[in-house]
């Protein structure tokens, strides 16, 4: 319990950081060893000094990795710490078609609310590579 503690700590100094500016979005979901689904949600910002900036604010347990369960998820996720869907001005997602779908996909859902949101080729390695560090 320790760490979600310091870890929600530095999430809200991150948030903090961002000061209601735009990011980007970067999204992986992988499954645990003992096929829990998970996804890892990171950041991507560019801070007052003008360095480029990715930051992981949740490994989120979900129920389903439909694009329905994972924008539910994030956007729970966005609320608890203040931030918000028009924020995002890219995003970045593995090649999976729950992800990526132009019409069904997480893409497509985000885009409805902000149509600023633009999809980022390729992923950035981040979030692949934290996704892939917490599942085993």
């Amino acid at each position: 319990m320790v760490f979600i503690y310091f870890f929600q700590i530095i999430v809200k100094s991150i948030v903090e950081e961002i000061n209601g500016d735009v990011f980007c979005l970067m999204v992986d979901e992988s499954s645990d060893v003992s096929g829990k689904e998970h996804m890892a949600v990171v950041l991507s910002y560019v801070d007052k000094l003008g360095i480029i900036k990715e930051r992981l604010i949740g490994v989120v347990h979900v129920s389903e990795t439909s694009a329905s369960c994972l924008k539910s998820n994030i956007d729970v996720l966005f609320a608890k710490y203040g931030l918000s869907i028009k924020q995002v001005r890219g995003q970045g997602y593995d090649g999976d078609s729950n992800m990526r779908g132009e019409f069904n996909g997480l893409r497509a859902l985000i885009m409805r609310e902000n149509t600023s949101a633009y999809i980022l080729y390729p992923l950035f390695c981040t979030s692949t590579a934290v996704s892939h560090c917490c599942s085993g």
